[in-house]
């Protein structure tokens, strides 16, 4: 653990103010997209303003000091392939209608002098990440059309195997990663899309390590040492990140910074099944139709979402644990213990699950990590590479890689 430095609250205060003026926080993923697919119907009005309904909205984003954001533009895996290429597209479309909407505000960007130009003009640099190779139907042509429209990483799986990557939370398939999972990482790496390891099993990210000709990216994972999830990162993985160049992004997830949690967490997906959650569980909403108002198509997802009946009470006399903005920071450092300060970041997942840890409620929450950390003795320096450095070097060092870069030329006007 970092050792307990001796500054006030006052100095911490300033310290943290003055990281986030200079090096704003680089985020890894925010699910912001597929929830406004929920619950908007894909409209993206009224971000400008409190959107207590999401964990992510404009005025949030500035009260945390982001300054830029890889937003996830997810679709499930258990989606057939080409139904999750559409849908993958319509996220991306969802990420363009937002920044064009709120120009002012935010910028698409695809390069790391991108972002820092963005920064310096006051917006919220906006990059794109698909999570899950599913997403590309095992076609490198479609790969390389999501590059053409800016998309600067892929998540090689999502919680279930592609054919070619074997995931954290399914059966091994291919031992990690067959042939066909090879070259697609070598295209990856041709056109500058950053590999990114969160979610796959511990197999595929050795097998990833060992051919990557490029620094990879895990973009919301934690530590396994602190809390044994199979979406963690174990560290005989965090001890080869260095040799790679890579960075591992912290993530808020509670299951995956409590074992509490994550035990509280089974036991409820347990009584969703043993109450006929099938019936009644969370689906994957569908896009309106040409013509259809998105509020209609929001309310009836709305209406079909509901818990399955009884699980209020299981939930009375099982209370969810309570996870810290100290647990999230004892999973910063051991990740910068075992594999360095140039190589942590913060990936916090919001608008991916229902509820974060206290303190970290929402996209607002980053200067309290910021300020606990600081508490343990992390220097000015320490703290802007966790906040940005880090991964803006790995953007960086993905651009000086490609030998075919083929994302889009676009900067802040």
């Amino acid at each position: 653990m970092m050792r307990t430095g001796t500054r006030t609250a006052d100095e911490i205060d300033a310290l943290v103010a003055a990281v986030l003026r200079d090096v704003p926080v680089v985020d890894g993923h925010n699910d912001l997209p597929a929830a406004l697919r929920s619950a908007a119907g894909y409209a993206v009005e009224g971000l400008d303003g409190h959107r207590p309904e999401l964990h992510t909205d404009l005025p949030r984003l500035r009260a945390g000091g982001v300054g830029a954001q890889f937003w996830s533009v997810w679709v499930p895996s258990g989606l057939p392939e080409p139904e999750a290429v559409v849908a993958t597209l319509e996220q991306i479309d969802a990420v363009y209608r937002m920044v064009a909407r709120y120009p002012r505000d935010l910028a698409l960007t695809c390069t790391a002098d991108a972002v820092r130009a963005a920064t310096r003009t006051g917006r919220i640099a906006s990059l794109l990440g698909v999570e899950g190779g599913h997403s590309i139907a095992s076609s490198l042509a479609v790969l390389r059309t999501f590059a053409r429209l800016g998309v600067r990483y892929m998540t090689l799986t999502h919680n279930d195997n592609t054919p070619w990557a074997d995931s954290a939370t399914d059966e091994p398939r291919v031992g990690g990663l067959d042939d066909t999972g090879r070259a697609v990482v070598a295209e990856m790496t041709r056109l500058g899309v950053l590999v990114d390891l969160s979610h796959v099993s511990a197999a595929t990210m050795h097998a990833v390590l060992d051919v990557a000709d490029a620094p990879v990216l895990f973009s919301h994972s934690s530590a396994r040492a602190l809390c044994d999830h199979p979406r963690n990162v174990a560290d005989d993985v965090l001890a080869r990140i260095p040799g790679n160049g890579g960075v591992v992004q912290v993530t808020f997830v509670p299951y995956f910074v409590s074992a509490e949690m994550a035990d509280w967490s089974r036991a409820a997906d347990a009584e969703r099944t043993r109450l006929g959650d099938e019936a009644v569980s969370w689906r994957w909403p569908r896009a309106p139709r040409p013509g259809e108002a998105a509020a209609d198509v929001a309310a009836e997802f709305a209406q079909a979402g509901r818990e399955p009946v009884g699980f209020t009470d299981w939930l009375a006399a099982h209370p969810r644990p309570t996870v810290t903005v100290a647990q999230v920071a004892d999973h910063v450092d051991h990740v910068r213990e075992v594999a360095g300060v140039a190589h942590v970041g913060i990936g916090g997942d919001y608008d991916g699950v229902d509820v974060q840890p206290t303190g970290l409620e929402d996209v607002s929450g980053y200067p309290r990590l910021l300020a606990e950390l600081a508490r343990r003795g992390w220097s000015r320096t320490d703290l802007e590479a966790l906040t940005g450095r880090n991964v803006l070097r790995v953007l960086h060092d993905a651009e000086q890689a490609a030998t075919e870069p083929l994302w889009p030329t676009v900067a802040p006007r």
